[in-house]
């Protein structure tokens, strides 16, 4: 087998056997054809390529300043390629095996208060050009705080899981991993109001002759839903309208806002492993730093024994 196919049926493998996500398989398939192309400059391929290659590939990447994530995504790509590639008889060897990786920055995630969030979802219910916007809107905001979906979880929701007004939603996560959600109610409400505005639309459609749509947020786009990006940019339209900055505001921060919040509240972390859908708590773990910092600032900022005296 040439090594032209080593990656195309890597995926397959990872699609097959891992049920790995579109997404997931699209972003393995970038960094590969990046260290490929790098490769081929250089009369390489992954057949022929040794530990040095690897170790200058990371070189060339920190000297083109690609972030310390990017790299340690990119070499663990390259690992799990041969891996999978020394499973199938390819190669009897692994050269990026024992190479270290440069680790993520230790950045802790951006969240919002519960203030903010508040008015992102008063803002949601008001955005939109007619009444069946708006009540997509709202509802995709208030079971996305309700939940912490991720944000391509909450697009591709089936309509199926939404009938019957549920105290909880299915959902198929990373890997084809299910868990179960509860939902607050107000998103119940929100819900339940899309639901109605959504079906008159699909009833409208379909005697048009348009086939029905299985998703809770159809569009007539290739994927059938609304997408992510259509999402993040609709997001940052309602934080603009609610008054909070759009820098601050992305569907991953209502994710992160969702955990701090219930971590806030006394939750327990391990429960909050299970709804974001976290394999390893480790994960789930950096909540608690981002809660430290919250308190270290509020105490900072209001304790008087932390106020500079005056001069």
């Amino acid at each position: 087998m040439t090594p032209a196919r080593w990656v195309p049926m890597f995926l397959d493998a990872l699609a097959a056997e891992r049920g790995a996500a579109a997404n997931t398989l699209a972003a393995y398939a970038r960094d590969l054809a990046h260290v490929s192309e790098w490769l081929g400059d250089r009369g390489q391929d992954f057949a022929s390529a040794g530990r040095h290659d690897y170790e200058d590939y990371l070189v060339d990447c920190d000297v083109a300043g690609l972030s310390r994530a990017t790299r340690a995504r990119r070499l663990s790509a390259i690992k799990q390629l041969y891996r999978f590639a020394f499973e199938e008889g390819l190669r009897e060897d692994n050269p990026a095996v024992q190479i270290s990786g440069p680790g993520r920055d230790k950045r802790l995630p951006k969240t919002l208060s519960v203030e903010e969030v508040d008015r992102l979802l008063d803002a949601a219910g008001r955005q939109g050009r007619t009444a069946t916007d708006r009540g997509r809107n709202a509802c995709l905001m208030q079971v996305l705080y309700a939940t912490g979906m991720r944000v391509s979880e909450l697009v591709s929701l089936p309509v199926s899981a939404a009938r019957g007004d549920p105290r909880m939603l299915l959902i198929r996560g990373k890997g084809g991993k299910e868990r179960m959600v509860p939902l607050s109610p107000p998103a119940r409400e929100a819900l339940s109001d899309w639901l109605a505005l959504r079906d008159a639309q699909e009833n409208a459609a379909q005697a048009k002759g348009r086939q029905p749509s299985p998703f809770l947020f159809p569009s007539r786009g290739k994927a059938g839903h609304l997408t992510r990006h259509a999402f993040y940019l609709l997001i940052k339209e309602i934080a603009v309208a609610g008054g909070v900055s759009p820098e601050k505001v992305t569907p991953h921060t209502l994710r992160h806002a969702f955990a701090t919040h219930l971590l806030a509240n006394g939750a327990d972390l391990r429960a909050i492993q299970t709804l974001l859908g976290h394999a390893d708590v480790a994960t789930t773990e950096i909540y608690t730093h981002v809660l430290d910092e919250r308190l270290k600032s509020l105490v900072l900022e209001h304790h008087p024994l932390a106020r500079k005296p005056a001069d």
